[in-house]
């Protein structure tokens, strides 16, 4: 029996098992360290196929909370705190969000992205004061991420969303886990041990990095940020954006380079307005009215002017 409280706790969860596939890596070959590391992660995938219908709901609460003026709020420690960070972060450019729609928090603070914060994830009070320095609400939705399913930082901030009325999701790798009992959804992916034991950086954290591309990606599609599988609210604000938001209006519209180019100049190189202009035949200023009649839907607010999509 073990004498340490945490020692017995981690001694029950999934992610922190030895793996039995594993146990002679050290005497590997390159090739062969490869081949093993190659083999766990092929199970990451799978492993989230049985939370899909959990996700759906989460991403289905994302959408009314935004539609509602509220916020996407990752919060974490470790891996799990960056990992929400780099999401939220990548949302900006990619949908042209405010960059207060989507939020990472990690304890810690700032200085955790880059280095380890001794006692962070420990500190429960923390977590509220953290959450309460960005003004979380109840219109707004806290995505809390951990691997063990059971870091008291995490833990703290869903018991505070719940105290004050705003939905909660808890994503994790293990099964009945703490957080996921404290969140209104529950989202276990259980990707089984670590190559290493207990280092959820790996498939843990690669199967968290793919659940958080699904709710920010999914959410982002039901807000009307895409059109058909394009990334038509893309901002080009630089060089390689410009080429992208150019491709995309020639893809969107089968236009050659110099209708694209122009059109992307009449609407402030925005794509969605752009597109909007070729397939409507409008200027910009009335498709960007039409865009707004239809809620930033491009495929709504073209086929509202009768144009094929």
């Amino acid at each position: 029996m073990n004498s340490n409280p945490l020692l017995s706790e981690l001694n029950t969860i999934l992610s922190e098992s030895r793996n039995p596939d594993t146990l002679n890596i050290d005497l590997l070959s390159t090739d062969a360290i490869l081949q093993k590391i190659n083999e766990e992660d092929q199970k990451v995938a799978l492993a989230i196929k049985p939370a899909l219908k959990n996700i759906g709901i989460a991403v289905d609460t994302i959408v009314e909370a935004i539609k509602n003026k509220g916020r996407l709020i990752y919060f974490g420690a470790g891996t799990s705190g960056r990992l929400g960070i780099l999401d939220a972060v990548e949302c900006v450019p990619t949908f042209s969000i405010e960059k207060d729609i989507v939020i990472g928090i990690i304890a810690g603070g700032e200085k955790a992205i880059k280095v380890a914060v001794e006692g962070a994830e420990d500190d429960q009070e923390a977590a509220i004061e953290d959450l309460k320095a960005i003004n979380f609400n109840a219109k707004d939705v806290l995505v809390g991420i951990a691997a063990s399913g059971r870091t008291p930082y995490v833990l703290s901030g869903l018991k505070y969303a719940q105290q004050i009325g705003a939905k909660s999701v808890a994503v994790s790798c293990n099964p009945n886990s703490a957080i996921g009992k404290a969140a209104d959804v529950d989202i276990c992916a259980a990707v089984g041990p670590e190559i290493l034991t207990g280092s959820t950086r790996m498939k843990s954290g690669t199967a968290q990095k793919l659940i958080l591309n699904m709710l920010s990606t999914a959410s982002m599609i039901k807000i009307g940020k895409t059109y058909q599988n394009l990334m038509v609210d893309v901002h080009a604000s630089n060089k390689k954006l410009y080429a992208r938001a150019l491709l995309i209006v020639m893809q969107a519209t089968d236009c050659d380079e110099k209708i694209a180019t122009d059109a992307l100049l009449a609407a402030g190189n925005e794509a969605k307005v752009a597109i909007m202009m070729i397939l409507t035949d409008v200027k910009a200023t009335d498709a960007i009215t039409f865009l707004k009649q239809n809620d930033g839907f491009l495929r709504a607010a073209v086929e509202s002017k009768g144009a094929v999509t």
